[in-house]
């Protein structure tokens, strides 16, 4: 068996978007289409906890890391739609990722 025959880590492609400033934090760019493992560091399926640490890890281009996660949460005052519903109805960051999903990140405090 060749290299080019061993297969390939699997992926899971999925749709990240942030809204209410929360974009600077990500080169100015609301939409990102993401391909990330579909299994953590320890082998586990992705969730969106994972996700967080993925995207603080290889998306955040702005050193202000904790404008975005907390005690490494997403921070409070950040609502969390998994595919148009909240995130508390679908397991918070316990939820496990699938192909096409669409995650968005809306900061809801702003200054005045």
């Amino acid at each position: 068996m060749g290299v080019s025959d061993a297969p390939a880590a699997e992926e899971i492609a999925i749709t990240v978007e942030f809204t209410g400033g929360l974009e600077m934090l990500f080169s100015n760019e609301r939409k990102h289409a993401i391909s990330l493992p579909a299994k953590d560091e320890n082998g586990e399926t992705s969730n969106v906890a994972y996700l967080v640490r993925y995207l603080c890890q290889n998306v955040m281009r702005d050193h202000r890391k904790e404008l975005f996660v907390l005690d490494d949460t997403v921070r409070p005052g950040i609502l969390v739609l998994i595919n148009d519903a909240d995130w508390e109805l679908e397991g918070e960051d316990k939820y496990e990722l699938q192909k096409g999903d669409n995650i968005l990140f809306v900061s809801t405090l702003h200054g005045g």
